[in-house]
């Protein structure tokens, strides 16, 4: 009932490698239980909409054999219990992504008709069950049944990952699948300083000059009574939200950046408070802004080299051969060097590269993290 509660238990389960799956109708049951697999599965009960009636018929109509697809489920369960928008809801949480031949967005998809496949998946459930319900037994002892056609599947792109999550936060209260900053891991990582719940308390802060970055959320561009443009915005990184304000030339320079669900880097110093002539008291320490950047540009703008971090003892010939393949694939005009080391002599030898360069990117960033090899940028 507590997301704050709910958020800290992910994370706590994130740093023992423990997986949380999010909502799945052939998997949940209302709160949260283990899977088979050893997972803990999001309970269905935790989606806006969505009452303990839909949840129990979704459970009972499963026991023999799980749904196939979305209408194998809609035919089977009681209708009264699930309303349209839990049915939509149950989607945005990603609870039938179980269906392979399915995607998020195509349940909300209309064919210019005005009508989602999702509505028409209902109407298509309804007219089936009313025909099941009401069928006569034939001579033969069978039940003879009108056969409906099942709508057909739209065609359409997928949502984006800012969508999905987003849909995800607006029915559950937290992103589950993700987070949208993920895609930005490294760059905050290795280029931000500061996370955005230290501005809560400057103090400890004054003379330093802080880099951060995260997800621009609700923006009030305002005017002063003297006609000066000024901002209030919130900004939202892994684990907090802050409001900011902005002003004078800042605001004219950055203004911009200033968008609903943009990424952005920020570098801010941290000055300390005005002191009152009359008084000589000293205000609150005030942030002084001095750049805005996108986040998708941070590490092509600020990665100047990596180095490998690699263990002498656990080095082969695959291993190394993987790795002239990998900088051969991220080719590219980032500097690269490459540390030696062993640990029980703590001898470590630094050899730079001289004829081969490499791209720093996500996707090389990734690969060696998947590969647990160990680096450093600058």
């Amino acid at each position: 009932n507590d997301i704050k509660q709910v958020t800290f238990f992910m994370e706590e389960c994130r740093r023992m490698g423990l997986k949380v799956l999010g909502p799945d109708v052939n998997e949940s049951f209302y709160k949260f239980t283990v899977n088979d697999e050893g997972a803990i599965r999001f309970g269905m009960g935790a989606i806006k909409g969505v009452g303990k009636g839909a949840v129990e018929t979704i459970i009972a109509c499963r026991k023999e054999e799980r749904y196939s697809s979305i209408f194998d489920l809609v035919k089977k369960i009681d209708l009264r219990a699930a309303n349209k928008k839990a049915f939509e809801n149950l989607a945005n949480a990603g609870s039938f992504d179980c269906f392979s031949n399915t995607h998020r967005a195509q349940y909300f998809f209309e064919e210019g008709d005005g009508v989602t496949f999702l509505e028409k998946t209902i109407k298509f459930a309804n007219k089936y069950q009313e025909n099941k319900n009401s069928a006569q037994v034939s001579l033969f002892g069978e039940a003879s049944e009108v056969q409906f056609p099942e709508p057909e599947l739209p065609a359409c792109e997928q949502w984006g990952t800012m969508e999905k999550l987003a849909r995800e936060k607006e029915v559950v209260g937290i992103y589950i699948s993700g987070h949208p900053l993920d895609d930005f891991k490294y760059a905050m990582r290795h280029f931000c300083n500061a996370k955005v719940g230290v501005f809560s308390d400057l103090t400890s802060l004054v003379n330093k000059e802080l880099s951060f970055g995260g997800i621009v959320g609700v923006v009030d561009h305002r005017v002063s009574k003297n006609g000066k443009g000024w901002a209030i915005f919130t900004l939202e990184d892994y684990d907090d939200a802050f409001e900011f304000k902005i002003f004078g030339e800042e605001y004219l320079k950055f203004r911009h950046h200033l968008v609903t669900n943009n990424f952005v880097h920020i570098k801010a110093f941290v000055r300390p408070g005005w002191t009152n002539n009359e008084t000589g008291k000293q205000g609150d320490p005030r942030l002084q802004f001095h750049a805005f950047g996108q986040l998708q540009d941070v590490l092509e703008s600020y990665a100047k080299k990596i180095t490998l971090k690699l263990d002498v003892k656990s080095m082969d010939k695959d291993q190394l051969s993987w790795l002239t393949d990998m900088v051969q694939t991220h080719k590219g005009k980032h500097n690269l060097d490459v540390a030696f080391y062993e640990v029980d002599t703590k001898i470590k030898l630094l050899m730079h590269s001289r004829k081969k360069k490499v791209h720093i990117s996500s996707a090389l960033l990734e690969e060696l993290e998947t590969n647990h090899i160990h680096f450093k940028l600058n």
